[in-house]
């Protein structure tokens, strides 16, 4: 047994690379406008819940969770949040994920700035403009999810993807050590 769970541990890992994808020329985003699609193509289903009329009037939840990697930001249905590096932060902030690349890392919209839970720093949370919509940031970063990832699973950091790296988020706003 004791043989087996390492080789269990190393194909997930494997699994997971392959899970977020290549960096290849193919794969990465303009920096162009957005396609126009549906607001249900761009989100999760965890923020889709988050901004029903009685939930947005609150913000939808942002809290810390234990992973792999240590505590890391969640949403309220215990996806996790992603930060991109190729996104501008602070003053300056804005998106450069789009097209495929939004469609792999679904930004975390908001109608309503989001809760801080236990252990996130509510000053860190805002939202910037994206288009017609708010997307959430956390110490000016703009923040996403992984569309292929489920409840509770970080399978993605520092994962290198569309031009820039993808970070699991810590309480303080940054990648995990």
């Amino acid at each position: 047994m004791t043989r087996i769970l390492p080789l269990i541990a190393s194909l997930g890992c494997s699994a997971a690379l392959v899970a977020c994808g290549e960096d290849s020329p193919d794969s990465r985003a303009s920096a162009g406008p957005e396609p126009a699609t549906t607001a249900a193509a761009q989100e999760p289903a965890s923020t889709a819940a988050a901004q029903e009329p009685a939930a947005a009037a609150r913000g939808p939840l942002v809290k810390l969770g234990g992973s792999q990697f240590g505590p890391v930001l969640f949403d309220g249905s215990n996806q996790a949040i992603y930060t991109f590096t190729r996104d501008p932060s602070g003053e300056n902030a804005r998106s450069r994920c789009h097209g495929d690349c939004a469609e792999a890392w679904p930004p975390f919209f908001a109608k309503v700035r989001p809760r801080a839970g236990r252990g996130v720093k509510r000053a860190l949370l805002g939202t910037i403009r994206r288009e017609r919509r708010r997307q959430v940031t956390y110490r000016g970063q703009p923040l996403y999810f992984y569309a292929h990832e489920g409840k509770r699973q970080v399978l993605c950091n520092d994962i290198v993807e569309f031009g820039g790296t993808w970070f699991a988020v810590t309480a303080e706003g940054r990648p995990p050590a």
